[in-house]
């Protein structure tokens, strides 16, 4: 049987180097390779593989966060602080509570005085407004614009229907999980320099 010459194909150069992979910056191979701070004892490479890309996917779950956040800011041109107030307004005014400018200095953090600076920024941009406490004389209410509960309802809210959503398809062994994972981490408990004992 005669041999089939191989075609040259032009696409393909022998001398071509392969691709090089970035790096990952979460790999602690790549960024602690002496161990100085990310103990790595007793895990192989397809462990610590898999630990990367849930730190990984941590972090892309977060920058997506950030900027559909940052978005949503910008078109109702509010501040962080802002947000997070008209947030806590609707929230309250959802469980048939009244939002007073106390409640939302408590709930912020913030002294009276920057809360009221805070409040007269909202009524400017026409996203809450004043009006009398219906129980209490010596305090006011707070209450959402329309238009402004109509566009957070659309982004913030659209943003936490899909974190529920994405919970919700987890088993309940696989959200205690990852309820355990995510309190390690914001109670400061998953250092990377690890516990002494393990």
């Amino acid at each position: 049987m005669k041999q089939q010459a191989t075609r040259y194909d032009p696409s393909v150069d022998p001398h071509t180097e392969p691709p090089v992979t970035e790096p990952s910056i979460m790999d602690p191979r790549v960024m602690d390779p002496h161990e100085e701070l990310v103990r790595r004892s007793g895990l192989d490479d397809g462990d610590v593989d898999q630990v990367v890309r849930v730190l990984e996917a941590l972090r892309h779950w977060r920058e997506t966060e950030r900027r559909a956040s940052e978005a949503s800011r910008r078109y109702m041109n509010l501040g962080e602080t802002d947000m997070k107030a008209v947030r806590f307004v609707i929230a309250l005014r959802n469980q048939g509570r009244v939002a007073t400018p106390g409640a939302i200095a408590a709930h912020l953090g913030i002294t009276t005085a920057s809360t009221t600076k805070l409040l007269d920024r909202l009524v400017a941009g026409g996203h809450v407004r004043r009006f009398p406490h219906p129980s209490d004389r010596r305090s006011l209410a707070i209450e959402v614009s329309d238009e402004t509960r109509r566009v957070a309802r659309e982004t913030v809210g659209r943003s936490h229907a899909r974190r529920f959503d994405a919970a919700a398809r987890l088993t309940p062994a696989e959200r205690e999980i990852v309820t355990r994972f995510l309190e390690d981490l914001a109670s400061g408990d998953a250092s990377p320099a690890g516990d002494a004992s393990r």
